[in-house]
């Protein structure tokens, strides 16, 4: 959201409480970019940059917002004899249940229900619907627009929804893929039947790898690791991008990208601005992304688990033995 490392705004880590954290308001968000470009800003999903007056995304610079503060593992919370104990007799100041908010730039956002096992299988269907209908409103008004659309799948607890429970035949983790695929579908079905499909760049990411928790645990691939982690398992992620006409089709490519690249690149193609005071870890990509360069402008990323140093991932395999190939032949 920031185009910098987390650990620069105090976000590294969050902690478990309803204490003061997030994003404080002298950092200039993305969403803040695009507004300042004329764009209307929508989240719909997680934010977790904050959970008070403030620090909210309608704070943040978005428009609109619908889903929840903190992370999804906290939809356990309410089902806990113990933890409605300590509830009921407020022995703890931090025993409140996380709830799904709706919200608007300017007002303070609303306790719309409380975000418990029940809602957990179906807020994914619900952001979904309601990042459609943000994206038909945008266009029939003729407006530019930035959806941006966190699901909270594949984050433990991992279970379908209704619509999917049980159809792919190979337990929750497979039923949880086809969810997610036939959503991003609607996603994409709902720009074409707009007829705006190839004036909107699509991007399909994720901001970690694989959960390991048993009942809950994804895959990998080959790569070694796990979410909370600095491997390869942890790191590589989908990154798939889609602007017709302008990002080249079917590409695959290895080199190095991060998701605070987004950033600046979106600041240059939409005509937005990024802060000069201040550091800003995003590199500007736009070349990369449309074809124009078989490199990208990334050589490597520092690698934090919170606010801890794990190490650097430093340029691609196949780029490392290219340039150890040239240093044994002197070139």
């Amino acid at each position: 959201m920031t185009g910098r490392y987390a650990i620069r705004s105090g976000c590294g880590s969050v902690p478990i409480t309803t204490g003061l954290y997030g994003l404080t308001q002298w950092e200039v968000t993305m969403a803040e970019m695009f507004s300042g470009a004329g764009y209307a800003t929508g989240i719909f999903g997680k934010w977790h940059l904050g959970h008070t007056k403030g620090r909210f995304p309608t704070d943040q610079g978005f428009d609109e917002w619908y889903g929840i503060p903190n992370a999804t593992d906290e939809s356990l919370c309410p089902d806990q004899p113990q933890f409605n104990e300590v509830v009921k007799e407020k022995l703890s100041p931090y025993a409140v249940p996380e709830y799904i908010y709706v919200g608007k730039k300017g007002s303070d956002p609303k306790k719309l229900k409380v975000y418990d096992s029940a809602m957990r299988p179906e807020i994914d269907r619900e952001i979904t619907d309601r990042a459609k209908k943000f994206i038909e409103r945008q266009a029939k008004a003729g407006k530019p627009f930035f959806t941006f659309l966190t699901y909270t799948q594949a984050h433990m607890p991992v279970t379908p929804s209704k619509e999917f429970a049980g159809k792919s035949g190979n337990g929750y983790w497979g039923d949880v893929l086809m969810q997610i695929d036939a959503y991003t579908g609607e996603l994409l079905d709902t720009l074409d039947a707009l007829g705006i499909a190839d004036n909107t760049i699509f991007i399909f990411t994720s901001d970690n790898g694989p959960e390991m928790i048993p009942g809950h645990n994804g895959w990998s691939g080959p790569w070694r690791g796990s979410y909370f982690t600095a491997l390869e398992g942890s790191l590589r992620v989908p990154f798939i991008m889609r602007w017709p006409g302008k990002v080249p089709a079917g590409i695959v490519n290895n080199e190095i990208v991060h998701e605070m690249d987004l950033y600046p690149t979106f600041a240059n193609i939409v005509g937005g601005t990024i802060p000069g005071d201040r550091v800003i870890d995003g590199v500007d990509q736009t070349d990369f992304f449309l074809g124009k360069q078989e490199k990208s402008n990334r050589e490597g990323i520092i690698l934090y688990v919170g606010n801890d140093l794990f190490g650097v991932k430093w340029r691609t395999q196949l780029e490392d033995d290219v340039q150890r190939g040239r240093a044994r032949h002197g070139r």
